[in-house]
Formats: structure tokens, sequence, C-alpha cells
């Protein structure tokens, strides 16, 4: 699509809303690629385009946007305060890029015949609006309310995004300086699911890499823990993901707990969360070492009871191993289990998901969440899109779903997606559950969300810290992502990991020395900078 802007430089600079222009462009039209042509806009060439322009008035200056796509055209407009375009550059810069979003939704949903579930929000945390906006003062029936009237959301949607905003809410008031939390990754599972692309190596392939890996996340744990005693923080939430961390055996998953529980300062620890995740991983001897190391939440996601689903995703169990693993747990003491599914998964139907999910709920886990089903670059289904509609992406009893509409918007798979996640909010809602945190990402389909619902008091501390960016969260390990947050200025400096397990040991020095900079970095934020 060619992008174009008007120029006015007495009121914005456009080259600084060039990003905003193409955040709203995909959330209207996923695939679309950019172009900014240095000519003039010729709007006859049969071309899609969308042209921006900001025209001052006494009171008011109006922000348009003139769209056309497959030669159809429609306009979108929205107003703004001249007193705010003379307020200072931070301000004048969120006051055009907002304006301009919603110029550019209100004429896409015009073409698409109907709004977005998260309207003009292109961000993958929108709780952080209301939460900012409560922490101001606000209801949360008024922060529900700009939601709806100020980004176009959909009621249910921003419900949903209170609701996750109050335990934000909560968790921030229960937060004390000098706490942390703490991110170990075990970027390893038995096979690769068609839906991942996140970081984890086939075990089978790669089984010499598991103990040289352990071998520098030891090394990572010990600066990890001179860092932060030098700093004078505390860990508040530890939580082991992946991968599938129970893909160690019970022996190496003892030794990593025991190093941890030997340097870390988990004195204050609170919640120590291990995702257990595949039941083809876990055993008893693994569940009675977690258990002894004190770890008091753990997840098992089936993310399907439907065995046809399974196999179409790469998964070597059977729907049948999910609610034995989840008993076994059950009987070694644990009382607070997670489970995951997926809604919109190839060969998936809504009758199918409906099965899965009270099939879980049957089990009476703790903790719920319903991810919806993005694809990822690096994913075998992604791959798959190239050569047809993701495999036999969802065919069975509702007919074929992978035939997409003709006409502009949401295909039939992405309206299958969201039926999914409106049930889920329904029933979990009946069942007594309360959602507690969301994230939203790329690539996702029909612009939907991922969603954790608890049994109220049993939410996860480590999931809304680390959503929501609350305090700083220490990453060990392949893949890990630290965030070191300093929550009175929003400042968050990010220091990544390399991804896979080689990259990660060839890096091994530079891993080591980046923990250096925890401690630099609260010298900072306690002298102000």
């Amino acid at each position: 699509m060619k992008i174009y802007f008007q120029p006015n430089q007495a009121l914005w600079d456009p080259a600084r809303y060039h990003y905003a222009a193409e955040q709203m462009m995909l959330t209207l039209f996923p695939g679309e690629k950019p172009e900014y042509p240095e000519e003039e806009p010729d709007i006859n060439t049969g071309a899609d385009w969308v042209v921006f322009s900001l025209a001052p008035g006494d009171k008011t200056a109006l922000l348009s946007a003139a769209l056309e796509r497959r030669g159809r055209r429609a306009d979108g407009r929205c107003g703004l305060s001249m007193d705010d375009l003379r307020d200072t550059p931070e301000r004048v810069y969120h006051v055009i890029q907002h304006a301009l979003k919603m110029a550019f939704y209100r004429a896409g949903t015009t073409l698409l015949g109907g709004g977005l579930p998260w309207g003009a929000l292109t961000g993958v945390r929108p709780v952080k609006l209301p939460t900012r906006s409560m922490l101001a003062g606000a209801t949360p029936r008024q922060a529900q309310k700009e939601l709806e009237e100020s980004y176009c959301v959909s009621p249910e949607r921003a419900a949903l995004a209170v609701d996750c905003a109050q335990a934000s809410l909560a968790v921030q008031r229960a937060l004390a300086p000098g706490e942390v939390s703490l991110y170990l990754g075990i970027p390893f599972c038995p096979t690769r699911c068609a839906y991942c692309s996140f970081v984890s190596a086939d075990v089978g392939r790669t089984l010499k890499l598991v103990e040289p890996y352990l071998d520098g996340v030891f090394q990572e744990i010990d600066a990890t823990a001179r860092a932060l005693g030098e700093a004078g923080l505390s860990i508040r939430s530890l939580y082991v993901g992946g991968g599938t961390p129970t893909t160690l055996s019970a022996e190496q998953m003892d030794r990593l707990l025991s190093r941890c529980e030997e340097l870390l300062p988990l004195g204050g620890c609170t919640e120590y969360t291990v995702e257990a995740g595949r039941p083809d991983t876990i055993t008893r001897e693994k569940l009675e070492v977690l258990k002894a190391h004190g770890i008091g939440r753990i997840s098992i996601n089936p993310q399907t009871l439907e065995d046809h689903v399974l196999e179409a995703i790469g998964r070597k169990h059977s729907a049948g191993d999910i609610p034995a693993a989840y008993e076994l747990a059950r009987s070694v003491g644990f009382s607070c289990i997670n489970m995951d599914l997926i809604a919109g998964l190839p060969r998936d139907s809504f009758k199918g998901f409906r099965r899965s999910l009270e099939g879980v709920l049957e089990l009476k886990p703790e903790n719920v969440t319903v991810h919806t089903l993005a694809l990822k670059k690096g994913s075998r289904l992604m791959e798959d899109r190239r050569g047809s509609p993701v495999g036999e992406r969802m065919s069975g009893e509702t007919g074929d779903l992978s035939r997409r509409r003709e006409s502009e918007g949401h295909g039939a798979y992405e309206d299958e997606a969201a039926q999914m996640l409106d049930f889920s909010r329904e029933v979990l809602r009946q069942w007594d559950y309360r959602p507690y945190y969301l994230y939203r990402q790329k690539y996702m389909s029909g612009s939907l969300e991922n969603v954790g619902w608890a049994v109220p008091g049993t939410e996860s501390l480590y999931n809304i810290v680390m959503m929501e960016e609350l305090h700083t969260v220490v990453s060990i390990g392949g893949g890990g992502v630290t965030k070191l947050v300093n929550p009175r200025s929003g400042k968050i400096v990010r220091l990544p990991n390399p991804k896979y397990p080689h990259d990660y040991l060839a890096g091994l020095d530079k891993v080591l020395i980046q923990k250096r900079e925890i401690p630099m970095f609260y010298q900072e934020m306690g002298a102000g900078r």
C-alpha cells in the first residue's frame, strides 16, 4: 500500500508517523507492505493507497485519511485540539499519532464493513491504558468507557482489559522496592509443535547440548547472584519456562533448582512456577523433585483434547495422557495447576474447542490460559501457509473453514477463532474464573488476544509483572530477555540472550558480562538519573 503524508511543517513532521501508519495498516489489512513514494500522490493509478493530511483551524485541527483499496474508497477523520498541538513535543507526538490511527481506522473499517474487537489499539499490552487511567483516578467504568469511545474497542474487550487492569493494580500495590522476578529458560522440547517459533530445540537431535547448556546456565546463575547481591535486590517470583523444562531428567532438574536455591536471593520469593508443559515429559520422579524444591505452581498444557488436532500440530501424545498427567500432579500434592488451550489450531473446529475447554474445566485447574493461534515466522504453520491455507487449517465438523470469504475483512477461519474466544469468556466466567492478564501478538488471528484466567486468589504474580512491566524481570538462559524497569520514570532497558542453545553457549562470555549492567542500572536509578 502506498502511504502519503501531505506536508505541513508548521504542525507535524510526517516522517515521525510512518510506524503508526504501518501498525494500523497491518491491523486492518494483514500482509500489506508499506511504500512511501517520493512523488506527489496520484490517486487515479488503481493502486492501493492512503493519504494523510493535517489541517489547522481556530480551535480544532482535523487529521484526515483518504483510503483506496481494491477499487473502493473511504475517508476517515479525527479532530484534535489546537491547544494540544501547542503542548510539549512529546504530547504533540502522542496526540497526532492517536488521531492518525483513528482516522485510518475509521476509513479502513468503512471498507471492511465493521469494526475490529480491539478497535484502533495496535499494541501488545492493551491493559496499560485502563491501568494508567485508574491510577489517575478513573473508576473501572470510566476506564472502560475511555477504551470504547476513544479507541473503538468493543465492550467485551474493554471489560476484559479493565478486569486485567484491576488485577495488575492489586499486584502493583503488593510489590516492594528492591524486588525483581526471575525467568529461567530451558529451550528444549521432545518434539517441536507445528505452531511454535519459540526458542526450543528437539532433544532427539540435540541431546548432546543439554549438559553443556546446563553448565552454561549454572555460570549465568552465578553471575546473576553476584549482580543481584551488588544491587541489593531480592527475587519475588521465579518462573522456569521453555521450551519444556521437564524435558530435563529428574536428576538434571534437581541440580538446576539446587543451584538456584544455593546462590540466588530467594528468601522473599512467594511464587515458584515450572512449566511441566507436555504430558509426555511428566513423570512422578520429576514431579517429586519439583515438589521437594518448593515449586508451588506448574503448567500442564494440552493446547487441545482432540487427538486429530494433536496429531496435526506434531504432538506425540494422546488426549488421554493429559488427565493422567494432571491426576499424577495432584497425587504428588500440587495445588495450583495452569492449563493452556489454543483457539484456531489446524483441523480444529468450534465443537472440538468446546469439548477441549469443557474437558479441561472438568479437571478443575486453578488457572486456564486461552491463547489465539498466531502465525509466527519460523513455525511450520507459517511455512505451510505459503503453499496452502496453513495446511488443513480448520476443516471438519463445521465444514471447510480454510476457505476465506471473497469479500474484504475477516475470513471464516478468523470468525471461528473469535467464536471460540467468545465461548471461552462466557464459560470461564460461569465457572467463576476471572481474567487477570492478557496480551496480543503480531500475526494473531482476527486481531484477537491471549488471556489468563484464574480462580480468585490464584493469579500468577509473574505473569502480571512480566506482561505489564511492573518491575524488573531478570532472565537466565537461551532466548531470555532481561528487562530492567524503573517504575518511577518508566525507563526500560532490554538485555537479550542469544536464542538457540548453541548460540547461547558460543556467546556465554558476553552474556555473563552483560549481567554487570544490573547493578549499574540500579545505581543510576538510585541517583535519580
